[in-house]
């Protein structure tokens, strides 16, 4: 496995949800808790940062140009000029957004939590381009990692303190026989963000365990990449040929946390990803 280098030198306090966008060629992702979403372009370096008025849990690129953003108090839209509007305002009082993925259809699949991961707290909801909102699973804890098979017949999803992967088939646009995929053992941290790859293997961040894994579609895990950073939150492929594996990293909670906690990591040449889809598309 190739070494882990940085790319963005950063000290947020949990960075989330890389997102490779192709259109720009750069990636995207957020400081939840700074209420930031963040983007860089490997080829030239270059950066934007844009503040939110809420925490952020997720923003992913828009057919056409600008992003969708998963914050506090619902699902907003920012357009290419940065003109922001509602698309779904669900406010609950001491809750907020996560992780959230683009699914093959193009619909937005948004988790929430609660502040304080009071157990079955949150949930996870496919928005529609129209706005139109269904809720896929009631009473989740902290609502995190979601991606697709190659062929978009099975979606994975991880509600952390389960300490599970789980995995249902799709039936339409909803999953449906939601099974355990692969279990992360105690004392080796908490699953967190996700990305499937072209073999169709998952990774998977662990947050507190300093590492990602790769689990192939039977479920066995393949390999480990081990971090400097304790906290790795997410991962995504990116960059050209969609080879160079991205991940968010958190220093929230840290007492001593590592220098590079915060900061976005890249293992470059670790694999190959999948193209991604622009919600509304």
């Amino acid at each position: 496995m190739t070494a882990v280098e940085v790319a963005v030198r950063e000290s947020a306090a949990l960075g989330e949800g890389p997102t490779w966008d192709p259109a720009t060629g750069r990636l995207i992702w957020v400081d939840i808790l700074g209420s930031r979403i963040h983007t860089y372009e490997p080829g030239s370096g270059r950066r934007t940062v844009l503040a939110t008025e809420q925490h952020v849990g997720a923003a992913k690129p828009r057919a056409g140009g600008g992003l969708v953003a998963n914050l506090r108090d619902g699902v907003a839209l920012y357009n290419a000029d940065g003109a922001f509007s509602w698309l779904v305002r669900d406010s609950v009082p001491g809750r907020r957004g996560n992780d959230a993925a683009v699914a093959p259809d193009g619909s937005l699949w948004a988790g929430t939590m609660r502040y304080d991961e009071r157990t079955g707290g949150g949930n996870l909801s496919r928005i529609a381009p129209d706005g139109t909102a269904t809720e896929l699973f009631p009473a989740v804890s902290v609502s995190n990692g979601t991606g697709w098979s190659p062929d978009g017949s099975l979606v994975y999803y991880i509600d952390s303190p389960t300490r599970r992967i789980d995995v249902c088939r799709m039936d339409g646009q909803l999953p449906v026989d939601r099974r355990p995929f692969a279990t992360i053992e105690e004392g080796v941290g908490f699953p967190d963000g996700l990305t499937v790859d072209a073999d169709g293997c998952v990774w998977v961040a662990l947050w507190d365990g300093a590492q990602l894994r790769r689990y192939t579609p039977a479920g066995d895990l393949d390999c480990t990449l081990d971090l400097p950073v304790r906290r790795p939150t997410a991962c995504t492929f990116g960059g050209p040929g969609l080879r160079d594996l991205y991940i968010s990293t958190a220093r929230t909670g840290l007492a001593r946390p590592h220098p590079l906690s915060g900061s976005l990591l890249v293992a470059p040449d670790a694999g190959e990803g999948l193209p991604g889809v622009a919600f509304g598309s």
